[in-house]
């Protein structure tokens, strides 16, 4: 697979919010963002790294607007002062891309707040800092780029179990937390849509990758790399159906700036299985298509997170 970044339009003037900035292909993102002449707002759970990333970004893209800001997906407390900063600030956002997660601890962990760690960071978190930035993100028309994954493809979600305590498979949670999430953001454009809040939501994907993922993660209990994330290495290295850290940030580029955004389609790598390769639209995963489960996630997640979701 190639490395071929696809244009990108002039961002000047445009304020945007990524999470998971600091390393991998939400790096590579970030970069092209300030590359483009957006304004770029990094928030981060680590500041030394956050850092490094800024620094890493400024050696190759001189004179990028680039803000850190402090953020754990996994506390909704931390969310709300994130949050609470950028509303006293004032100003406008006119892209958010809900970029960052975590994958597959091999035991169940909970959040700050007590919920399962993925389905708690990877959806919940984002759900809160939508509800947090919503009047930021209505005063620009925002864009909001929704980063879910292929194992949305079979994922679903378990009503009876939702933070996995009678049963734990972190795959399985894993695919949940993206169903969930990838539902929570289309229903925000129906919402936005139907109450005339001027954002549009769209869902990407990376295919699959060598990002960190899955690998070493002493934080969350894994100690070395998954014997999965030196295959995919291995794969990506010889180019056979899988894409790059630096491919795999392209669909959410194209999502983030095409200028004909469709919230019924996935922005994904156009391969095989859609595994890697150029960006492009395709189909919708299954459990991504029900709207009555889109609206019951919302309602619960909202719920949960502990965010209005009005306007």
């Amino acid at each position: 697979m190639t490395d071929t970044d696809i244009p990108l339009p002039s961002l000047a003037g445009r304020r945007a919010v990524l999470t998971g900035g600091s390393d991998g292909m939400g790096l590579v993102i970030a970069e092209r963002l300030a590359a483009a002449g957006a304004e770029v707002v990094l928030p981060v759970r680590n500041r030394a790294k956050g850092d490094r990333a800024v620094q890493t970004i400024r050696e190759r893209v001189p004179g990028a607007r680039l803000e850190l800001g402090d953020l754990d997906l996994s506390s909704l407390a931390s969310i709300a002062a994130f949050g609470a900063a950028l509303r006293a600030d004032g100003r406008p956002l006119h892209l958010l891309i809900n970029n960052a997660g975590v994958m597959t601890p091999p035991e169940r962990q909970t959040t700050a707040d007590g919920m399962e760690l993925q389905f708690g960071t990877n959806h919940l978190g984002h759900v809160a800092l939508v509800g947090h930035l919503l009047p930021q993100l209505r005063a620009g028309g925002a864009r909001v780029v929704t980063q879910v994954s292929i194992a949305a493809r079979s994922g679903r979600i378990d009503w009876d179990d939702l933070q996995a305590e009678r049963s734990y498979d972190g795959q399985r949670v894993y695919a949940q937390s993206k169903v969930a999430l990838g539902l929570f953001a289309r229903e925000l454009d129906h919402r936005s849509r139907s109450g005339d809040w001027g954002i549009t939501s769209v869902l990407s994907h990376p295919g699959v990758a060598p990002t960190n993922l899955l690998a070493a993660r002493p934080e969350i209990g894994r100690a070395t790399d998954t014997p999965e994330i030196r295959t995919i290495r291995w794969l990506s290295r010889h180019g056979i159906l899988l894409g790059t850290v630096r491919s795999a940030a392209q669909p959410a580029l194209l999502a983030a700036t095409t200028t004909t955004p469709r919230s019924d389609v996935l922005y994904g790598p156009r391969g095989p299985l859609h595994l890697g390769g150029a960006p492009a639209a395709h189909g919708l995963y299954r459990p991504l298509r029900d709207t009555d489960e889109a609206a019951r996630v919302w309602e619960e997640s909202r719920r949960l997170a502990g965010v209005s979701l009005t306007v």
